[in-house]
């Protein structure tokens, strides 16, 4: 892999930047999919290390992301190509381009820094802005809808489903009952009131209830086991899938994913347990990789953050 010292072209370097660069090892002549494009940093890197003739497909739902990121690779020209789509497009997308397989895969899975910092998404807590949250501007469910249309129990389940949330069912009752909520500010304020403070956490109390309902508005869970199939199977032999998560929801999903096509599928109904597909990828490590502590002091988000790869056989 070529040496990388454009640091400073990286404004808002990603979540574990360099972790992703060397599991990928980008190589000229080779294609590449950004699945979850963002503000394009991870595809910039790839692109940076596969030149001159790499080239890369960025996929993103947010247009705003398109725009953004389009602007940061427009240097690399006709090497990249960019689609407003979901990542659950993927097999679409690469017979659209006319590419059967390719060499490597990122997916970072949930929202971008760009959508928590922009307050009219509606993604943050920690800022006023519409009950919005949704990835495609495009899609008619919004965390408004929930929070003002959904009955009790079905807010409360979708709390602690989606939030793990151990006051869901409060949390719901107090939403129920103050409806209609319009802000950010108003939602935050209501739950910290029913979940409480607790002094010297790092974590805000409205972040599981924040996580719950943007997850169910943008179907994130149901995405990953939509995506991560298409992946492998588009996975030249030796091409890497390398997938970010940030809370144990989605990293169970990749985690078990991951297993499931690293060992052999066998009929378990049948007395000698034969095998009905060998494995068709493998684990590049056991556990996943982490953030360094200069990295997390740099961007405290990148705490919860795993990274898990997997090669083709």
């Amino acid at each position: 892999m070529n040496s990388f010292s454009g640091e400073d072209r990286l404004p808002h370097e990603p979540v574990l930047y360099h972790q992703i660069i060397h599991a990928l090892n980008p190589q000229r002549e080779k294609k590449y999919v950004d699945a979850t494009l963002g503000a394009g940093g991870h595809a910039w890197g790839i692109l940076q290390e596969s030149s001159p003739t790499g080239m890369l497909l960025g996929l993103d739902l947010d247009p705003q992301a398109i725009v953004l990121a389009g602007e940061r690779l427009a240097e690399f020209g006709e090497r990249v190509i960019l689609v407003q789509a979901s990542h659950t497009s993927l097999k679409r997308q690469l017979d659209q381009v006319g590419w059967s397989q390719v060499d490597g895969i990122v997916i970072d899975l949930g929202a971008s820094s760009m959508q928590f910092d922009t307050p009219a998404r509606g993604f943050s807590f920690l800022q006023d802005g519409p009950l919005d949250m949704r990835f495609d501007p495009g899609n008619p469910l919004t965390a408004a809808d929930l929070v003002n249309t959904w009955d009790q129990v079905s807010l409360a389940d979708v709390i602690y489903k989606y939030g793990e949330e151990r006051k869901s069912r409060q949390i719901a009752a107090a939403i129920c009952a103050a409806r209609p909520l319009k802000s950010t500010k108003e939602l935050a304020e209501l739950v910290t009131g029913v979940v409480g403070s607790v002094p010297g956490s790092k974590v805000h109390p409205a972040t599981r209830t924040f996580q719950a309902l943007r997850i169910a508005v943008n179907g994130e869970l149901e995405a990953i086991e939509d995506t991560i199939p298409q992946a492998v199977d588009a996975l030249a032999p030796g091409g890497r899938l390398a997938v970010i998560s940030f809370h144990s929801l989605e990293d169970r999903i990749v985690k078990n994913l991951f297993r499931d096509f690293s060992r052999d599928l066998r009929d378990e109904s049948h007395p000698m347990a034969p095998v009905i597909r060998p494995a068709v990828t493998r684990l590049v490590q056991r556990k996943p990789l982490l953030p360094t502590e200069e990295e997390i002091n740099k961007n405290p988000r990148a705490r919860s953050a795993k990274l898990r790869v997997l090669e083709k056989s």
